[in-house]
């Protein structure tokens, strides 16, 4: 018998293969073991150290435009084969994989929608679809985003998440679309319409060089990495050490690259009163 006739406890010891997967994240900035569902709750940002993890284009669309007032825009639009890219996987089954491990066509989701019940045309990239990179697909359709917006006198944000820059896997016909978007703003500029270029981490390369950078404001997500080429081949090229922060939404900030820093819980406010300031 137990002490002061209690039943003795039983001790439960349970193996790694009995923990269900997937309830637990943890955080690459300070290394914290987070709830999944508090983790949501928070909107996928560290409640200790305030880092921002990476949200999908369906988040960024549920975060920014009102519920049930989005209509997709070229939804079926697929990128094909242009130079019959050959390497250790094929161009094409590298499209195919990543359609299967994300439901999308392509790294780029488009449409019309409310934002606090304001009429705006918005494109996400993906960062999950060969790191959310530029190819003629994803030019196609920010292009025909922004060219609805101005012909329907409606303001255009673009939130971009790609660490992909240009897709190399089309060559000219990637690299192209840098000009096409860029003109297409230019356009939607001179109707006296405003855009808003949202940066998240991360936004590189031919993004950042083109669409990305030309925002009538442009904000940042704390602690997002922007820039054209990454740190680490800047310090191999030049051969210096960077300062610390370097190429992060805050060092940009200070030297006038980007004009706010926003929390993502006030992200949608925060594009609200710009764009009753911009219109």
């Amino acid at each position: 018998m137990a002490l002061f006739g209690k039943p003795k406890y039983t001790i439960v010891r349970l193996k790694k293969k009995d923990i269900p997967e997937g309830l637990w994240s943890k955080c690459e900035e300070c290394s914290e073991t987070l709830y999944n569902k508090t983790l949501e709750e928070n909107l996928k940002v560290c409640p200790k150290c305030n880092y921002h993890f990476v949200l999908n284009a369906h988040e960024r669309l549920d975060l920014l435009i009102d519920a049930g007032s989005f209509t997709e825009f070229d939804k079926d639009m697929e990128s094909v084969d242009p130079l019959d890219f050959k390497g250790p996987k094929t161009y094409k089954e590298k499209l195919l994989a990543d359609q299967a491990a994300t439901g999308l066509k392509d790294a780029v989701i488009s449409g019309e929608g409310l934002l606090d019940n304001k009429k705006t045309a918005i494109a996400v990239t993906d960062s999950r679809f060969i790191m959310g990179s530029m190819g003629s697909v994803v030019g196609e359709k920010i292009t025909r985003t922004i060219e609805f917006a101005t012909k329907n006198k409606i303001p255009v944000i673009i939130v971009s998440g790609s660490g992909g820059g240009a897709r190399m896997y089309e060559g000219l016909y990637s690299l192209m679309q840098m000009s096409k978007t860029c003109a297409a703003l230019a356009y939607h500029k001179a109707a006296k319409l405003p855009y808003i270029s949202v940066l998240t981490n991360p936004t590189m390369a031919g993004v950042m060089a083109s669409f990305a950078g030309v925002g009538d404001v442009i904000v940042a997500e704390p602690k997002a990495l922007i820039g054209f080429t990454g740190p680490r081949v800047i310090e191999q090229t030049i051969r210096q050490k960077l300062p610390a922060g370097f190429q992060r939404s805050e060092f940009l900030l200070e030297h006038g690259l980007i004009d706010m820093i926003v929390h993502r819980k006030g992200l949608k406010s925060t594009l609200s009163q710009l764009l009753d300031y911009l219109t």
